[in-house]
């Protein structure tokens, strides 16, 4: 696989119905994945997409999810810069240069899901979420 950018969408409660929106206007493959599915099987937030992706016939992606809990949503702040792949010294690269005079608020390390996962606004404010994921055979 190889790296790709994609604009990731965070959603007040209702990624689910945004994300499947998105699926009948582009087509596609969509995946959604719940926190429920990722560690919180008990909480009142169990059924809300931590993680969907839609995979457009055309051939681009568009990622989305709820906003965490205890994670404020503000409409018109709510979209990030996605960098994915299996291209981990590629990805490392762009993460330490990206992180470096920017904010850190996740660091860039294995996840529940089994990636490496990263979270940081760079210097001029642009939010980036950076996913390694493992080499594909």
């Amino acid at each position: 696989m190889v790296s790709r950018l994609n604009p990731y969408i965070s959603f007040a409660g209702n990624a689910r119905q945004a994300m499947e929106f998105y699926k009948q206007v582009f087509g596609g493959t969509l995946t959604l994945n719940t926190f429920g599915e990722y560690g919180a099987p008990e909480s009142t937030d169990a059924d809300k997409i931590m993680h969907g992706l839609l995979e457009a016939d055309s051939g681009f992606a568009l990622m989305g999810a709820d906003t965490p809990p205890g994670t404020e949503h503000k409409a018109g702040d709510n979209i990030t810069v996605s960098l994915s792949g299996d291209a981990g010294g590629e990805l490392r690269g762009y993460w330490e240069k990206l992180s470096d005079g920017g904010i850190v608020s996740v660091p860039l390390e294995k996840q529940v899901w089994g990636d490496e996962f990263g979270m940081c606004v760079d210097r001029f404010g642009i939010p980036w979420m950076v996913n390694i994921g493992p080499p594909q055979s």
